[in-house]
């Protein structure tokens, strides 16, 4: 109750910041930069998921393997990349690999590296890939072995069986915890405006930069807010599609 009404206080603060400090000016001249930084933001998080999700998938077949080597590599990259901020991994990306240059230089590598969007790119691939694989060996784990013995009983290969019994089961499980990924990924994606990439954060920073006008911020943070409820509908809208059979 007490924090809830912190929150109101909160809100109706921001509120009245608005009403009383709307500078219409600062608006109209930074809408532009922030759609572009906006486009940015989706841009690396639609990418990085997508590129996420391939390596999730070895990576979670790694992690269920009988192979203990193979299940402990895979063990030590989802621990490593849970555990650790994925600011700082941005940074050992960013930072880190410029150590390397001539190493990289050798290779061809080191035009990908050098830019921090692509750097961005890279690190949140390696970070979404381990949060991916979890949700997708958990929804996977999630569907009984009873339906594995079932359909071999039927005749039906390992690979039947995944593609037409277990994955589709799986998807429907694992659909909300994807949801929650990419929202984290979004409201994440906010930390690359410090490697000079200029998404809707680095955008914002660079119009308070000139006008030193709060205001700036506020605006960021409803756009991100926005983004988060968009999503959060079309997952909810998603999800009512593909269980409507589950509910006669």
């Amino acid at each position: 109750m007490i924090l809830l009404a912190i929150w109101a206080v909160l809100g109706l603060a921001v509120l009245g910041f608005m009403i009383n400090a709307w500078d219409t000016d600062i608006f109209t001249r930074y809408a532009p930069r922030y759609l572009s930084g906006l486009w940015v933001t989706i841009q690396l998080v639609a990418v990085s998921v997508f590129l996420g999700a391939i390596l999730s998938v070895p990576v979670a077949l790694g992690r269920a393997s009988r192979n203990r080597f193979i299940a402990a590599l895979a063990y030590a990259y989802v621990y490593f990349f849970r555990g650790t901020p994925l600011l700082a991994q941005t940074f050992l990306v960013y930072y880190g690999l410029g150590s390397f240059r001539p190493e990289l230089q050798a290779v061809g590598l080191w035009t990908f590296f050098r830019e921090a969007w692509y750097c961005a790119v890279f690190a949140f691939t390696l970070n979404t890939a381990a949060y991916q694989a979890e949700i997708l060996r958990g929804a996977i784990e999630s569907v009984g072995k009873g339906q594995w013995e079932a359909a071999s009983a039927l005749g039906l290969s390992r690979f039947q069986t995944a593609r037409k019994i277990i994955i589709p089961q799986a998807l429907i499980v694992a659909l909300r915890p994807y949801g929650n990924e990419i929202i984290l990924m979004i409201k994440g994606s906010a930390i690359v405006a410090i490697i000079t990439v200029y998404d809707l954060m680095g955008e914002t920073r660079r119009a308070y930069a000139r006008t030193f006008d709060f205001q700036t911020y506020i605006w960021a943070a409803i756009i991100y807010l926005g983004i988060v409820e968009i999503l959060r509908n079309t997952i909810d809208w998603i999800e009512r599609r593909i269980t409507k059979h589950l509910k006669r």
